[in-house]
């Protein structure tokens, strides 16, 4: 396929002249960008494709196989729905931030080398970091720099996890991980991270529901599913990841029915769900990586709907807390019919796509004998159905009138929602249509008669159990601590243990400054005499980092803890670039 055009390219570089055009003609464009990238997945054949070779290291940026073609098809449908819903978003470069994060999202789909996967995965880091800046409020920024900050300490562990793996195999090619000791560590604790695996999940419960309204719901269709897809490509069968999986499940699960708000509870329910998949790339059966696939393909449409609900509720009310909703169903009839829609997607009700991806993997544990797998997931199932099938729309829309003035979004937030409600149901009356995009040629049948009368009678007890205690699922106004309190707490008691040490380091570096500045000058001037510009690239840069890092520590004496941390974090990958670079 010589004409082969990454998809990732269309939007990524196609982006930056959004801010170029205005009105119709801009959204036009907008909506242009992903349907070339989502043609240009859907046309193209297996096979490997834009391979460079840099720095005498083989780059693969196309390696097109039916595991990658699943989610990239899934991401840039998803980046389209995503680009109606947030047609009416006014900052350009907003949009540009969003498309970055979601074309990064595809070019890691289709990395064949971990320096390609580290690449991308940096470029969605710092474009979905925007979509919670953007929100422009003091919480949604410090926000914003814990989330990088995760994001970074990941990228860190995945490049220094290929980087040791080098050394083992004499390859980054990025497949089923084969390096043991600590390359493999760091690589699975990497891919666990952007996976949102407890204790390592706090990033995304902290960041979703302060992100902006259309930000949340590309949020809420990339990050996770792209590092559940690193672990079916590197770690498929690790049975420690069953242990994990099912963890995630029933914690998102217990957290969900907890929260109070309606943007944070489905953030829950979204580790809940990703537990499901992380459980079946444990298990690593064919059957199990096709429920991986089948369940990040319909968890995307179905999360990406909930979260326009919830976003077209705050855009119109301004309101967020169960406890201050109430009753909108007159006033925002469609986004209640639409939102109802995703709920019974994510429940798995018959019908929907939820029913025939979930029922998968529960399927792959049953065939493996899993019992205690099979049993704690069917748990976190009904769990679900009562805190996003029930607990949400009824609290939101249905209970006692808070006297709220609404009325539906605009009607690009209604097409949106209404394509991806489509898609839900589309899959689920349809099920080889998605099926046929698998990893593993498998049939599958999910219409069984027992499949069917099962799954009723754990809904029926799941909806009965909601009415028996609804009135302890109301929310309250509280905050859920998390493992994030660790670090937050964390970070403060280490300015006030160490706010004497760095008032010394400030006292040190500023004696020393000139010096360090006049002897980079001087060694600097060698290095172009004897035309080793590269050296005096890198010596500049390490110099200006430490003297930054160091001079920097009056903003400790301000509480910016956040942005003295980030700092270092970044100096840290610029260090382990440098290694890279040298080796």
């Amino acid at each position: 396929m010589p004409n082969w055009i990454h998809p990732a390219a269309i939007l990524v570089l196609g982006s930056f002249l959004i801010p170029l055009f205005k009105g119709r003609v801009r959204q036009a464009y907008i909506l242009l960008l992903p349907i070339l990238a989502f043609l240009s997945v859907a046309t193209m054949d297996y096979g490997t494709y834009g391979v460079y070779n840099v720095l005498g290291l083989e780059m693969t940026f196309g390696r097109v196989d039916r595991l990658s073609y699943v989610f990239a098809f899934i991401f840039t449908l998803m980046a389209f729905i995503s680009g109606v819903y947030s047609l009416n978003q006014k900052e350009s470069w907003h949009h540009v931030a969003a498309y970055v994060y979601a074309g990064s999202a595809t070019g890691l789909a289709f990395a064949g080398d971990f320096l390609t996967l580290f690449l991308f995965a940096e470029f969605m880091a710092f474009g979905s970091m925007c979509l919670v800046l953007f929100r422009k409020t003091d919480e949604s920024t410090r926000a914003a720099y814990r989330y990088i900050l995760v994001h970074v300490f990941s990228g860190i562990c995945v490049l220094g996890g290929a980087m040791l793996q080098y050394q083992q195999t004499g390859s980054f090619a990025f497949d089923a991980v084969t390096a043991g000791g600590l390359a493999a560590v760091l690589l699975l604790i990497g891919f666990l991270t952007n996976a949102a695996v407890p204790p390592f999940s706090a990033w995304l419960t902290d960041a979703y529901p302060l992100a902006t309204i259309p930000g949340a719901v590309f949020m809420s269709s990339f990050t996770t599913k792209s590092a559940v897809y690193t672990l079916a490509r590197g770690f498929a069968g690790t049975d420690i990841l069953i242990v994990l999986g099912v963890i995630m499940a029933v914690y998102g699960t217990i957290y969900a029915l907890l929260e109070n708000d309606i943007r944070r509870l489905p953030a829950y329910s979204t580790i809940s769900q990703v537990g499901y998949m992380v459980t079946a790339v444990g298990i690593g059966t064919e059957l199990a990586i096709n429920g991986v696939a089948a369940h990040a393909f319909a968890h995307i449409l179905y999360k990406g709907l909930l979260f326009m609900g919830a976003g077209s509720v705050l855009y119109v009310t301004g309101r967020s807390k169960l406890t201050d909703l109430g009753g909108l169903y007159k006033s925002m009839p469609w986004t209640f019919i639409l939102y109802i829609v995703g709920g019974l997607a994510i429940s798995a009700v018959p019908l929907t796509s939820g029913f025939v991806s979930k029922s998968i993997i529960l399927s792959a544990a049953g065939e493996e004998h899993l019992m205690i797998a099979w049993v704690l997931l069917t748990l976190a199932s009904v769990g679900t159905f009562i805190h996003t099938g029930l607990k949400l729309p009824y609290y939101t829309f249905l209970s006692k009138d808070a006297g709220l003035q609404a009325q539906d979004p605009p009607k690009n937030m209604i097409v949106g929602m209404a394509l991806a409600a489509f898609m839900c149901i589309f899959i689920g009356v349809f099920p080889q249509a998605l099926y046929s995009l698998l990893p593993y040629a498998i049939e599958y049948h999910p219409y069984t008669a027992e499949h069917v009368v099962w799954t009723a009678e754990i809904l029926l007890f799941a909806g009965f159990a909601f009415m028996v205690f609804k009135k302890y699922l109301a929310g309250e106004r509280t905050i859920s601590l998390d493992t994030d309190w660790f670090y937050r707490r964390g970070a403060a008691m280490f300015m006030k243990l160490d706010y004497g040490l760095f008032a010394a380091v400030d006292d040190i570096v500023s004696n020393l400054y000139k010096p360090i500045l006049n002897g980079v000058k001087k060694f600097s001037a060698l290095c172009w005499a004897f035309d080793f510009k590269w050296v005096d690239g890198m010596v500049n840069g390490v110099a200006a980092l430490v003297v930054y890092v160091a001079g920097d520590a009056r903003r400790l004496q301000t509480g910016r803890l956040q942005q003295y941390a980030v700092t270092i974090l970044l100096g840290l990958l610029f260090l382990v670039n440098i290694i890279l670079f040298l080796a």
